[in-house]
C-alpha cells in the first residue's frame, strides 16, 4: 500500500531526518526534554524500562521475564525519580527502555529520565524514539558498542528532532496504533502458525518412531506407560543391549586444551536441531585428541548433550563430524545391525524420548544426565529394514515442514520490516496520515505540558 506526501517539504540538514514538511519545527533534543535530576525517595517503587513493556515495575519486569534478578537494597540515592510521561531510556544501547511511563518510583543509574520542555505527545515521542533511523543516529554518537561507554544525556541533546504540532503529534501516533497493530496481529498468526507447524512436526516423528508407518498393523502393549502401544513384531530393549559405547566426551578444564587450529572440538552450543552445528570457535591438538580417543567421534554415534539448558537435546554424526572430539556430551554407538543411529536420534528426539531423558534427569537449578542411567532406558526397535523406511519418511516430512515454517519466517521478518519502515517514515514526515485517521477514530492522546 503506497501513502500520500506531504504537499511541500524543506532541508532539515540533519542527516537522519532528511527533508521534513516544511511546517514542520525542528529543535535540538535539549530543547524538547529535560535531564530529569530530582534523587529518589525513600518510598519511590524501583522501576526498569524495557522496548517490548515500558516503563513498569521491576517486581512485574521480573514476573513478565521470568527473571531472578534482584532489587536494589541499599545505593539507592544514586536513582532517579520518574513521574508520568517521563521518557526512561537505557543509556547502555537505548534502543532498550523507551516509553513514556504510567507509573511514579524511580530508576538506576543505567537509566537517564527526560522530561518534556515543551507540549508534546508521548505517544508520538514513543514511536520516535523506537525509531530505526533515530536509534541509529543517537548510536552513532558514541562508542559504546565498542568500548562499553553509556549513551549521555549531552550526546542525545545534540540530536535534533521534529517537533510537529500536538494535533498532528496526535494524529500520527493514532495512525501507527492502528497500524501497527494490524501488522502485530498477522506477526503473531504467522508465530502461531510456526509453532502449529512445529508441533506438527512432532507428531508425525513421534508418531513414525513410536508407533510405526502401516496404520492397520497388529499392536501389543509395550508395558511402558509413557509410550503405550507398539506393533506386535517391534522389540523393546535397553539401550546398553544393542549399543557398543556409550561414554562421556572429556569432561573437564578447557582453557590449556584449545588451540586456534587443529582437531574440531564439539559442545553443547553446537547440538541444534537433532544435528551438529559446528561453528569453528574450538579445536584441540591431534595428539590431545588421540589421546582421548574414547570421545572420538564416529558416522551415526549420537550425542546426548548431558547438563545445562540443553540437556537432553540430541545431535546425530554425519560424515561432516567423523574424527571430531567433544566435550561433555553423552555419546551413543549403536550395534549397526540391530539399530541406525538416525533412528535412534530421532527416537530420542520424539515426545517419548524426551521424555524419558528429562525423567532420569537430576537437579532441577542445574540439570543433568548420567550416562549409568541413560543406558538402562526402555526403547522400541523395529526391524531394522523398517528403521530404513521410517527415517525415510521421517526425512522426507522434515523437509516439507521446514519448507513451510521458513516461509512463514521469511512472511514474519518481512512484516518486522515493514513495521519498522512504517515507523521512521511516518514520524519523520516522509508519508501524510492526516488524511488517513478516520474522524470516527478517538484521539486519545494525553499531552506533557511545559
Amino acid at each position: 500500500m503506497s501513502f500520500p506526501r506531504y504537499e511541500s517539504y524543506k532541508e532539515s540538514g540533519v542527516e537522519w531526518l532528511g527533508d521534513v514538511p516544511e511546517h514542520w519545527d525542528v529543535f535540538h533534543g535539549r530543547r524538547l526534554f529535560t535531564n530529569r535530576r530530582e534523587v529518589a525517595s525513600d518510598s519511590d517503587e524501583q522501576l526498569a524500562a524495557s522496548q517490548k513493556y515500558g516503563v513498569i515495575p521491576q517486581t512485574l519486569m521480573m514476573e513478565l521475564n521470568d527473571s531472578k534478578v534482584m532489587l536494589a537494597l541499599k545505593g539507592t540515592e544514586s536513582f532517579r525519580h520518574v513521574e508520568k510521561n517521563d521518557f526512561v531510556i537505557s543509556l547502555r544501547s537505548f534502543e532498550g527502555g523507551i516509553e513514556h511511563s504510567n507509573y511514579i518510583g524511580c530508576v538506576s543509574p543505567a537509566y537517564t529520565v527526560l522530561k518534556a520542555l515543551k507540549v508534546v505527545e508521548p505517544n508520538f515521542f514513543r514511536y520516535l524514539f523506537k525509531s530505526k533511523t533515530y536509534v541509529s543516529a543517537l548510536q552513532s554518537t558514541t562508542d559504546s558498542l565498542r568500548d562499553g561507554k553509556s549513551i549521555t544525556y549531552q550526546q542525545f541533546g545534540d540530536i535534533q528532532l521534529v517537533l510537529p504540532s500536538v494535533f498532528e503529534q496526535q494524529t500520527i501516533a493514532a495512525f501507527l496504533d492502528r497500524e501497527t497493530a494490524k501488522i502485530d496481529a498477522l506477526i503473531a498468526e504467522q508465530q502461531r502458525l510456526i509453532e502449529l507447524l512445529k508441533e506438527k512436526r512432532q507428531s508425525v516423528i513421534s508418531h513414525a518412531v513410536t508407533k510405526g508407518l502401516n496404520p492397520n498393523a497388529p499392536m501389543k502393549d509395550s508395558g511402558i506407560e509413557w509410550l503405550g502401544e507398539v506393533p506386535e513384531h517391534w522389540e523393546v530393549r535397553k539401550l546398553n543391549s544393542f549399543s557398543n559405547k556409550i561414554t562421556n566426551g572429556y569432561v573437564g578444564p578447557t582453557r590449556d586444551i584449545l588451540v586456534e587450529d587443529g582437531v574440531p572440538y564439539a559442545q553443547a552450543t553446537h547440538i541444534k536441531g537433532g544435528r551438529i552445528l559446528f561453528d569453528g570457535a574450538y579445536f584441540v591438538t591431534l595428539k590431545w585428541s588421540s589421546a582421548h580417543a574414547k570421545s572420538i567421534l564416529q558416522l551415526g554415534d549420537v550425542l546426548i548433550v548431558q547438563t545445562g539448558a540443553g540437556t537432553g537435546d540430541i545431535g546425530l554424526v554425519t560424515e561432516d563430524e567423523i574424527g571430531f572430539n567433544c566435550h561433555a556430551l553423552i555419546i551413543v554407538s549403536v550395534d549397526k545391525a540391530v539399530m541406525y543411529g538416525e533412528f535412534l536420534a530421532q527416537l530420542l528426539r520424539s515426545t517419548y524420548g524426551r521424555e524419558t531423558l528429562s525423567s532420569i534427569q537430576t537437579g532441577a537449578m542445574h540439570p543433568h544426565l548420567n550416562c549409568g542411567e541413560v543406558k538402562f532406558i526402555s526403547l522400541p526397535v523395529p526391524p531394522i529394514e523398517e528403521q530404513a523406511a521410517i527415517v525415510s519418511s521421517i526425512s522426507s516430512s522434515i523437509s516439507q515442514f521446514e519448507s513451510l515454517i521458513q516461509e512463514a519466517v521469511r512472511a514474519t521478518n518481512l512484516l518486522k520490516e515493514r513495521r519498522t519502515a512504517l515507523i521512521s517514515a511516518t514520524v519523520t514526515g516522509k508519508i501524510d496520515v492526516r488524511g488517513l485517521v478516520s474522524a470516527k477514530t478517538e484521539v486519545k492522546a494525553e499531552t506533557v505540558p511545559c
